[in-house]
C-alpha cells in the first residue's frame, strides 16, 4: 500500500512539472532543432589529441596548451611606407626585435671573430644563403605578450606595417629569391607571404594567384593599402584566380622560384574559431581530400619551375598528412613523369633562428615551426625542392 501511494505521489510530481513547461517546448529530443550543436573547435581538437599525441609524443601537451592561447604576432616592415624607418625606430624603441636583422648582425660580429682568429679549414662551411636584408619583421621578445596596434597609414595613404604570425615569413626567406627572378605564389590569399616577397625588391615578375574569388579580391585589397600604385599599375604583378591545380601544363618551366602555400586544416584557427572552421560537419568531405589537394597543387608547383628553379611548400597544421607525406608523393609523382627533384636541406634556417622560434626537432623532409608558450608562433610548416631538369 506503501509502495502504491510513493508510486503515485511520484507520477503526480511529474505531471505537475510537465505543466511549466510551455507545449511547443515539448518535444522528443530527437526532433529538437534548436539543440547547441557539437562545436567544430571541439571536434577539431579531439581529432587533434588522438593524431598529434602519437605524432608528436611528449611534445604534444604543451603544443595543445599554446595552441589554445593568444598566438604572437610579427610586424612586417613595409618598404614602400613613407614611414618605414620611423616606425622600425617606435616599435625598437617598445622593445621589439628584428628577428631577421638580429641574425644578420649576430652573423656579422661572428664574422669579425673568426676574421681575429685561426679558422679551422677542416670543418665545412654551412650552407647559409643570402638573406635579402630588406625584408623586417619585429616581434616581442620570447615570453612578453605585449600586442601590436594596428597599423596607421602615412600621408600618401600606405600602411606601415603588416601584422602576420611571424613565422609565415619563414617561406618567403628559404625561397632566396634573387635578383630579377620571376616568381610565382600559387596560393597567394590573403596576401601577407606575397607582400613580404615584394618587400625584397629584386622581382622583377610575380603572379600571385589564388582560386577563391572572394580570397583574391581580400588579397588585391591588402596590396593596394600596402603598394604604391604606380607600382601596382606596372607590369611586374599579376594577380589572378585561376584553378592552381591547372597552371602545371599552361606554365612549364616559366618561373624560377614558386611559393606553394596550400590549403590545410589551418591547425590553429581549428580549434580556436568556429566560422569557416575545416572541422565543421558539412566540410568533412573537403578535409578529407585535402592531402590529395595539396600533392596536386604541389605537383603544379614543380612543373612551373624551371630546371635550377626552387619550390617551397608550405602549411599551417601539424599534420605529417598534410607534411611530409605530401612531399613524398609529389616528389614519387614527378619522377613518374621525368621531372627531377631534390629536397633542400633548411637546417641554416633553424639554425638561424631558432632565438625566435621553436623547431620540431628530427623531421624526415623539411622543418615546422611548433606553438610554444614563450614563442607563441605556427604552426608552419616548408619545405624547399630544387627541379634539376
Amino acid at each position: 500500500m506503501a509502495a502504491y501511494i510513493c508510486t503515485r505521489f511520484c507520477i503526480n510530481k511529474f505531471k505537475d512539472s510537465v505543466r511549466f513547461i510551455p507545449r511547443r517546448y515539448r518535444v522528443k529530443s530527437k526532433w529538437a532543432q534548436t539543440r547547441p550543436k557539437f562545436p567544430s573547435t571541439t571536434i577539431a581538437l579531439q581529432n587533434f589529441d588522438t593524431t598529434y599525441s602519437m605524432q608528436l609524443g611528449n611534445l604534444w601537451p604543451s603544443v595543445r596548451v599554446a595552441m589554445l592561447s593568444e598566438q604572437k604576432y610579427g610586424a612586417l616592415i613595409n618598404n614602400f611606407s613613407l614611414t618605414a624607418s620611423i616606425i622600425t625606430s617606435g616599435l625598437e624603441a617598445e622593445g621589439c626585435i628584428d628577428f631577421i636583422g638580429s641574425h644578420q648582425h649576430s652573423k656579422d660580429s661572428m664574422s669579425l671573430h673568426e676574421d681575429s682568429a685561426e679558422v679551422d679549414v677542416s670543418k665545412p662551411a654551412a650552407h647559409d644563403p643570402r638573406i635579402n636584408p630588406d625584408i623586417k619583421c619585429l616581434v616581442f621578445p620570447k615570453g612578453d605578450l605585449s600586442r601590436f596596434k594596428p597599423s596607421r597609414p602615412d600621408s600618401s595613404g600606405l600602411l606601415g606595417y603588416y601584422l602576420l604570425d611571424a613565422a609565415s615569413v619563414l617561406p618567403v626567406l628559404a625561397l632566396d629569391v634573387q635578383l630579377g627572378h620571376t616568381v610565382l605564389d600559387l596560393c597567394a590569399a590573403p596576401g601577407g607571404k606575397t607582400l613580404a616577397l615584394l618587400q625584397t625588391h629584386t622581382v622583377s615578375y610575380l603572379w600571385a594567384n589564388d582560386l577563391s574569388g572572394s580570397r583574391t579580391a581580400r588579397l588585391r585589397k591588402t596590396l593596394q593599402s600596402y603598394l604604391p600604385r604606380e607600382y601596382l599599375e606596372e607590369n611586374k604583378i599579376q594577380i589572378s584566380s585561376f584553378d592552381g591545380c591547372k597552371l602545371g601544363p599552361t606554365e612549364e618551366k616559366r618561373f624560377d622560384r614558386v611559393l606553394v602555400d596550400v590549403p590545410c586544416t589551418t591547425d590553429r584557427h581549428s580549434v580556436m574559431v568556429e566560422d569557416n572552421n575545416m572541422f565543421n560537419r558539412s566540410r568533412t568531405k573537403e578535409r578529407k581530400s585535402l592531402p590529395l589537394l595539396q600533392i596536386q597543387l604541389l605537383m603544379a608547383g614543380i612543373q612551373t619551375a624551371r630546371p635550377g628553379g626552387d619550390i617551397v611548400y608550405s602549411t599551417c597544421s601539424l599534420s605529417q598528412l598534410q607534411n611530409e607525406c605530401v612531399v613524398q608523393q609529389a616528389i614519387h609523382q614527378a619522377q613518374e613523369v621525368g621531372i627531377s627533384v631534390q629536397v633542400q636541406d633548411l637546417g641554416w634556417l633553424t639554425q638561424c633562428f631558432s632565438n625566435t622560434f621553436y623547431f620540431a626537432p628530427q623531421l624526415s623532409v623539411g622543418e615546422l615551426v611548433l606553438p610554444h608558450l614563450c614563442a607563441n608562433f605556427g604552426p608552419i610548416y616548408m619545405c624547399k625542392l630544387r627541379r634539376s631538369n
